[in-house]
């Protein structure tokens, strides 16, 4: 078996801008990791960054479904004795509107550097406004 090695110059990048206002949390992410892993081209390969960039828009208007929004933990731990904090979805949504919709989809991207040089392609905006409209990203549905 033959590792794949993809040229990255002859696979080109697309822009897509997912509207997240009103949609699941979960589907929102599983999209988003879906497209900045590039599993949506036929060139895909697992050891290489070949996805797509995607902009992420009214990332605080994202719907949880339930109880989830009073339920919903977050854990940060400092590094020191007694120093775990947490945080529940509306207390993390309101200080930092785009943290739990990053969160997601962090968790289902590899973790390790490849997931880290991915999750920069990955820009997410609270408000409808963005920055990057000199790309043309393209609408993609959820």
């Amino acid at each position: 078996m033959k590792t794949i090695f993809v040229n990255e110059s002859a696979q080109p990048r697309k822009w897509y801008i997912i509207d997240a206002e009103g949609k699941s949390l979960g589907r929102v992410a599983a999209k988003a990791a879906y497209v900045l892993r590039g599993k949506n081209k036929p060139s895909y390969a697992v050891n290489q960054e070949m996805g797509d960039f995607v902009v992420i828009i009214n990332a605080d208007k994202v719907a949880v479904t339930g109880n989830k929004a009073k339920d919903k933990l977050y854990h940060n731990y400092t590094g020191f004795v007694g120093g775990l904090k947490t945080f529940t979805y509306e207390k993390l949504n309101e200080r930092h509107p785009g943290d739990p919709l990053k969160i997601a989809i962090a968790g289902m991207l590899p973790h390790g550097r490849l997931g880290r040089k991915i999750m920069d392609n990955c820009k997410i905006y609270a408000g409808a406004e963005h920055p990057h409209a000199a790309q043309n990203p393209q609408a993609l549905e959820v």
